[in-house]
């Protein structure tokens, strides 16, 4: 029997150990492995919704999601790991058993509300998408955002899904007060390379469509190259910074693949199903911008690669960029406009 090509609609194929757990689990020969579980959506009863890091190397020291796992299922996703925290697996549970945490819209008014807070731009899908499927149902990032446009506390949205633009009437009032940006990723524009890499996630022409929509409403958008991928999609780099501009697209970014703990090992499962002939290519290079290894956890050089074609990577990306006409790498939002309903209300009491 040959072996399967994949999971439809997934990236990862199995569950690869936790990290964390002593007991792995291993599935038996007559159970059904061949058909795509079904996504489960669970509660998360975290107490809070603003998550903080003190990275050097990441653009932002506050962040808010819904969502925990990402049912887009993007093979390569850094964030894959953090599954292993909640006792789930890096692989298909990942995608498949996402944590919800329907109240975060309260959670993030309450604590925008209190003294504690101090005005600072957001991100929103620092780690996991914060527009994937299910938000079209449970709505939970639009309901954040309402609180941010009570609050107009600035934010940045990163994401891969043509969603984001059922909240352009909330980004706009925003950004009329110079309070959100959007950065579209756009890994690709191969479709087919997309749907193998990305199953759940809009595919690049939807996404430059995103970029267009946004742009036309006055929200300030840019697009991410991220990740890109050595000997798979650097080469990209010049036309997908044409086609982001002519979207209309107005900041540049990329960041070179990661490929932290058990991320390795699926990815090179992922060539092996999709690309066995190019396999190699790409993990020499990939080795090459990471000191030999697959993955690289240090600060800074985690988010650029080392050697010499990590140096050609960010030349690549630096002309294509010029070339677009890109000038500016990242929106300057500001919190001056910051104001706490509750006490706008005092002043007519």
């Amino acid at each position: 029997m040959d072996k399967p090509s994949g999971f439809r609609g997934r990236g990862s194929e199995n569950n690869p150990k936790n990290r964390f757990e002593k007991v792995e689990r291993v599935p038996e020969p007559e159970a059904d492995e061949t058909s795509s579980p079904v996504t489960q959506f669970l509660p998360d009863a975290s107490k809070s919704i603003i998550a903080y890091n003190d990275s050097p190397d990441v653009g932002f020291d506050a962040s808010i999601n819904p969502y925990r796992g990402c049912e887009h299922g993007c093979i390569y996703c850094y964030a894959r790991p953090t599954h292993e925290y909640l006792g789930f697996s890096a692989g298909l549970d990942f995608e498949s058993r996402i944590m919800v945490k329907r109240d975060a819209p309260q959670l993030l008014r309450k604590e925008l509300s209190g003294p504690r807070w101090k005005p600072q731009v957001l991100a929103s899908s620092g780690v996991t998408d914060c527009y994937q499927p299910i938000e079209k149902k449970l709505q939970l990032t639009r309901q954040c955002l309402e609180v941010l446009v009570e609050f107009r506390n600035p934010v940045i949205i990163i994401t891969k899904n043509h969603l984001v633009t059922r909240d352009i009437d909330l980004l706009a009032e925003l950004a009329h007060y110079n309070c959100a940006a959007v950065f579209v990723s756009v890994t690709t524009l191969d479709e087919k390379l997309s749907g193998l890499m990305e199953p759940r996630a809009s595919r690049p022409a939807r996404r430059l469509a995103a970029i267009a929509s946004l742009a036309r409403a006055g929200v300030p958008v840019g697009y991410l190259q991220a990740p890109m991928i050595p000997g798979l999609t650097d080469s990209e780099a010049p036309a997908i910074a044409e086609a982001a501009a002519k979207a209309g697209a107005r900041y540049a970014g990329y960041v070179p693949l990661r490929l932290p703990h058990a991320v390795k090992d699926l990815f090179e499962e992922w060539l092996e199903r999709n690309y066995p002939e190019r396999k190699q290519k790409i993990l020499n290079r990939i080795r090459a911008i990471r000191g030999g290894g697959l993955n690289d956890p240090n600060f800074h050089s985690r988010m650029r690669g080392e050697g010499v074609y990590a140096e050609q990577m960010a030349e690549l990306f630096r002309v294509a960029r010029k070339k677009a006409g890109f000038e500016e790498r990242s929106p300057d939002l500001t919190t001056e406009h910051f104001r706490r309903p509750r006490e706008q209300l005092k002043l007519f009491g």
